[in-house]
């Protein structure tokens, strides 16, 4: 921008912008894409809004001296033993309003089994979200997610760069020859790399009787980093093989130690 800013000068920035080789554009979705990605969105948005009534039940019986244990598990299991009659110690007002929470609860879990399900629908005749589901770490809701996403991987060079889009690379603060890694970077989209942090998670988890290459490296990563940073490495590997099948419109295939 030069100087003042007017429409004039926005518009005279634009076409510099533009002009630039290195100028990244937003990735242009089909109406069947941005639909599978409202689902998504819907779904989310029901996930948040369970955990703010299982949390909201929690803290209510936390004040009569009903301490739960953790899990969503734990808590719908004292809602049913409310549903069942047992007081539970609470006054009868106490109890009809953690019931009218448990009512909503029941209507959530119903809304999001619904947009489970449509979610299946898509992804069995969806053949690249199906090629997304053999990477390990990618299950259901992650495969349609990057399926609905990422309209076309030749937009990145490489897995590196889409890594690098989803925010899965540090931040750098580098200057005089010295590189300065900090914390990721957290730039993108941050619903993927949620998606791909909580399925990097399973990986490590199931890292110990993995006799793949993936598996050995992750052990190796374990014996050396923190468990979060290398949930975060894993993500980022993750990324790059989803490009790989994104692009070469091929199943993910496992590489065996010899």
């Amino acid at each position: 921008m030069k100087r003042q800013k007017n429409d004039a000068a926005d518009a005279e920035a634009i076409c510099e912008a533009v002009s630039r080789p290195s100028m990244r554009f937003v990735l242009i979705k089909s109406p069947e894409q941005q639909s599978v990605l409202m689902l998504h969105r819907a779904r989310d948005l029901l996930m948040r809004q369970r955990t703010m009534l299982l949390n909201a039940v929690r803290a209510h019986l936390a004040e009569f001296g009903i301490i739960t244990a953790q899990g969503p598990a734990k808590v719908l299991d004292l809602v049913a033993r409310l549903r069942a009659g047992d007081p539970l110690g609470v006054p009868d007002i106490v109890r009809s309003a953690l019931l009218t929470l448990a009512d909503q609860l029941d209507g959530l879990a119903v809304g999001i089994r619904a947009l489970e399900r449509q979610l299946l629908a898509w992804h069995r005749s969806n053949a690249t979200s199906q090629r997304l589901e053999t990477i390990p770490g990618v299950g259901l809701i992650t495969a349609t997610a990057l399926a609905a996403s990422v309209s076309d991987p030749s937009v990145f060079r490489s897995g590196r760069q889409f890594a690098a889009y989803l925010g899965l690379v540090p931040r750098q603060n580098s200057s005089g020859g010295k590189e300065r890694l900090g914390h990721i970077s957290k730039m993108g989209n941050g619903y993927l790399r949620r998606l791909l942090v909580v399925g990097a998670t399973s990986v490590i988890r199931r890292a110990g009787p993995n006799e793949t290459r993936t598996g050995a490296w992750v052990r190796l990563l374990l014996e050396r980093k923190p468990a979060r940073l290398t949930t975060v490495a894993v993500a980022n590997k993750t990324a790059r093989v989803a490009w790989a099948v994104l692009a070469r419109g091929e199943s993910y295939r496992p590489s065996v130690l010899a």
